[in-house]
């Protein structure tokens, strides 16, 4: 099957449906997953482009080392103009269809154009690289768990899948992008949900994408003897280490709760009072008696993060319930139980929403007074009404401004109209930052700085840095969690196309798709001067003493779009910051 020699391109035209191979330009060789994304957008999409018109591009690309051996690191990146932030956008996520494509040779799918009927659906097929365009219309409106046990019922075993829920297929601005995991079941549990990206993908009539890689071998290596001596140091070591991430992410409730980010009733406070009973610890402690547990989302993953939540009848329930969504579902809505907080997690993947977004939407109607605090039934009756497509159902799947605009209501926490993850930029100013400056907006898987006590005057420089080296991370096919840093990847790249990469070449990379993702937003529109936060992050404070605001000015702000010289940490840190 092809290597790294014969990658290439796979365009699909949905005006005309379309497809073609092209070859994939050399001069990328060393660019994946969000960089490779932010090349093809920049060459391919006009930023002033509606979002959700014919002019939008959809890019599905897998990182560099997707379909090796490399341990986890088959994360594959959605782009496209994001209709939340009006400026480009991607959202990445694990399961097998990054591997799957890399497997194939093909380093991006990219999606034009839009079919004249509103309301036919379609699948794309991918079989050992033959590429169809087949009608999907008797999965128009399916939620995605019921969606991909009737797709993959007559499939091979190897064969994966990425789709849309009912909230893509409405266009609505906080859905995501699911992707089957790397269990048996192949349960469509791994989203790339930030950005409503999936409403995208639902414009472009695309229900479904199924990748069958068949007999497809693992990419080789130019250095096979290399690189099985990398790979086994590397996992050594990361499994000799403390696996920060080994009972989840949901693990972290209890320190930031400590830690004043882990918001309460719309964030008008830093902790809840009930951490404790949302606290990942609970979650693990239920899998001897309900079953359940720990596993990895995609194969090859050595890091397995990712919780399987079963109820109390020891039934299946969801995969993964994470820090983020235990945060904005549970806190920030004053939901008390994680039990709940799985109920409705469960719904946002079968509809195809992102937990923070939909999180933090229902925060805002319960603040107004639209719902009572903690009410999760409520909570579980308005999703429902996201798939009927009622006002308030679209209100929600709109996301967090959406909401704020339709209740009149201005208390909304948002970084350039996406929602505020669960870190809170008030006691994590330089975090605070990434959200305010980054191309990315409010979203922390582009640059998280989980240091409170940091001096003003690093605040910019630590977010560029751990920016520039999530960018890179990102376009490898790494995962953040197990914590690769620029000299790590730099190692791969170089082990597997038998080149000397450096550590300025790779340095250079990140910086220059950080600018490609500029440039195109300064395109859309975006001004430096509006670089900020929402008001009431900047006015209102949180703590014991209600002292934490999010007071950073706007030239510290915006000067961590200008490049600091290289530091020796930039290259030995950890991707997550």
């Amino acid at each position: 099957m092809p290597g790294p020699e014969g990658d290439r391109l796979l365009y699909v035209n949905m005006t005309d449906q379309t497809t073609s191979y092209e070859p994939f330009p050399d001069e990328w060789k060393l660019l994946g997953g969000r960089g490779l994304s932010a090349k093809i957008l920049t060459k391919e999409c006009d930023p002033t482009c509606d979002p959700l018109g014919p002019d939008n591009v959809l890019v599905m690309a897998p990182g560099v080392l997707g379909g090796t051996t490399a341990p986890t690191s088959g994360r594959i990146s959605f782009g496209g103009k994001s209709p939340l932030t009006n400026g480009i956008k991607e959202a990445n996520a694990g399961g097998n269809p990054g591997q799957h494509l890399m497997k194939l040779g093909i380093r991006a799918v990219i999606v034009k154009g839009k079919p004249a009927g509103a309301d036919k659906r379609y699948g794309l097929r991918i079989d050992e690289g033959e590429v169809s365009i087949v009608s999907a219309d008797d999965y128009k409106g399916m939620w995605n768990y019921p969606l991909c046990e009737k797709l993959l019922a007559n499939e091979a075993k190897t064969a994966s899948v990425i789709s849309i829920g009912p909230a893509g297929e409405l266009g609505l601005s906080g859905s995501s992008v699911a992707c089957t995991d790397g269990d048996k079941e192949r349960r469509p549990a791994r989203h790339a949900a930030r950005g409503g990206l999936g409403a995208v993908m639902g414009s472009k009539g695309i229900k479904w994408v199924l990748v069958d890689p068949g007999k497809a071998r693992a990419r080789q290596a130019a250095d096979t003897k290399a690189w099985n001596a990398l790979n086994k140091t590397y996992s050594k070591d990361y499994l000799d280490g403390p696996q920060m991430m080994k009972n989840g992410t949901s693990s972290v409730v209890p320190v930031a709760n400590m830690l004043n980010t882990f918001p309460y009733k719309n964030r008008t406070e830093g902790q809840s009072p009930d951490f404790e009973t949302l606290d990942g610890a609970k979650i693990n402690a239920t899998f001897e008696e309900r079953g359940g547990g720990m596993h990895n989302c995609m194969t090859g993953c050595i890091v397995k993060c990712s919780n399987i939540v079963h109820d109390k009848d020891g039934n299946y329930k969801t995969s993964a319930l994470e820090f983020e969504t235990l945060t904005l579902l549970g806190a920030s809505c004053a939901i008390k139980t994680f039990d709940e907080v799985a109920d409705l997690d469960r719904l946002c993947d079968e509809l195809g929403l992102d937990t923070i977004e939909a999180g933090a939407a229902i925060a805002i109607w319960m603040y107004s007074g639209g719902m009572e605090w903690g009410d999760s039934a409520a909570a579980i009756k308005v999703l429902e009404e996201v798939a009927e497509g009622t006002e308030r159902g679209q209100m929600i799947g709109n996301g967090a401004v959406a909401t704020g605009k339709a209740l009149g209501h201005k208390r909304v926490p948002h970084g350039r109209g996406q929602a505020i993850p669960a870190w809170d930029p008030r006691p994590l100013k330089a975090t605070g930052v990434t959200y305010a400056a980054g191309p990315m907006g409010a979203d922390h898987t582009a640059g998280l700085i989980v240091n409170p006590g940091m001096p003003a005057e690093q605040w910019a420089q630590a977010s560029q840095e751990v920016q520039l080296v999530n960018m890179v991370c990102d376009s490898s096919g790494f995962c953040q969690f197990l914590g690769p840093n620029l000299d790590d990847i730099r190692k791969y790249y170089s082990g597997l196309y038998g080149i000397e990469v450096s550590r300025e070449e790779i340095a250079d990379q990140g910086w220059d798709c950080m600018q490609d993702e500029w440039n195109f937003n300064a395109a859309a529109g975006w001004k430096d001067e509006d670089n900020g936060l929402s008001e009431c992050l900047v006015e209102e404070g949180i703590g014991p003493d209600h002292s934490l605001k999010f007071d950073v000015s706007l030239d510290i702000i915006n000067q961590s779009k200008v490049r600091f010289p290289a530091r020796e940490e930039l290259f030995v840190g950890k991707a997550s910051g």
